[in-house]
């Protein structure tokens, strides 16, 4: 079992591990933890009340953060013809076709989110193996499949995550950086939490929203009251 180092003991020694706090005060405190000489990343993590191994229990979805994540996303895209120019002029990092495939295949997987206009899905298919895993693989439910590129391009670049339930029934997403302010922070949360409930699952039983807390890259996780967080 590993040891916790010295800055993590030290930032839970002001922190009541069993209560659960207003959205506001967790905020605070992660702010006050987040003491590492890099802009750390703010996660949110929800347990839901679903088991993911059933299909009518599924969660998964985009949400576009009003202050976005503070992290600049590659994007790769699939075009060909006025598609690829229409991506690249939304500012997609990398365009290809058949191009991309091969590199994809060879390992080279520099980007961190994928889009695809239709016809190319057939090339994107083959690639199944190794994007679905790393949850990359385009999906036209979450707009990544699609005739409007230069959107769906902006809309990643924006801040606009991806989030999928975890077979424990977790949900983590980034939503933003130490350094924002305390205002955007908690919006970005309720935002994710709004998409959270927008994508309840019409096979979810009893309390949805069970559990939820923040953490930031070096700090210690914080719990969340739901009950605020569902207000």
């Amino acid at each position: 079992m590993s040891k916790k180092g010295k800055r993590l003991r030290t930032a839970y020694e002001g922190i009541d591990r069993t209560t659960a706090y207003d959205l506001d005060d967790t905020i605070k405190t992660i702010k006050d933890c987040a003491s590492a000489k890099f802009d750390e990343t703010v996660e949110m993590s929800v347990n839901l009340g679903v088991d993911p191994r059933h299909a009518d229990q599924m969660v998964r979805g985009v949400v576009s953060l009003p202050h976005g994540t503070g992290k600049s996303l590659r994007v790769a895209v699939f075009a060909k013809a006025d598609k690829a120019s229409e991506a690249e002029a939304a500012g997609a990092d990398i365009v290809g076709a058949e191009d991309l495939m091969e590199k994809v295949q060879k390992g080279e997987i520099e980007f961190d989110r994928c889009i695809a206009t239709p016809d190319m899905m057939a090339i994107v298919g083959r690639l199944g193996k190794i994007l679905g895993p790393r949850g990359l693989m385009p999906n036209p439910k979450l707009g990544t499949v699609t005739m409007d590129v230069g959107e769906a391009v902006k809309a990643a670049k924006a801040g606009q995550i991806e989030f999928r339930v975890e077979k424990a029934g977790i949900v983590h997403a980034g939503i933003g950086r130490a350094s924002f302010a305390p205002e955007a922070l908690a919006e970005n949360a309720r935002a994710f939490v709004d998409a959270l409930m927008k994508a309840k699952p019409t096979g979810a039983k009893g309390a949805y929203l069970k559990r939820a807390s923040l953490s930031s890259t070096m700090g210690p996780g914080v719990k969340i009251n739901v009950a605020n967080l569902a207000g």
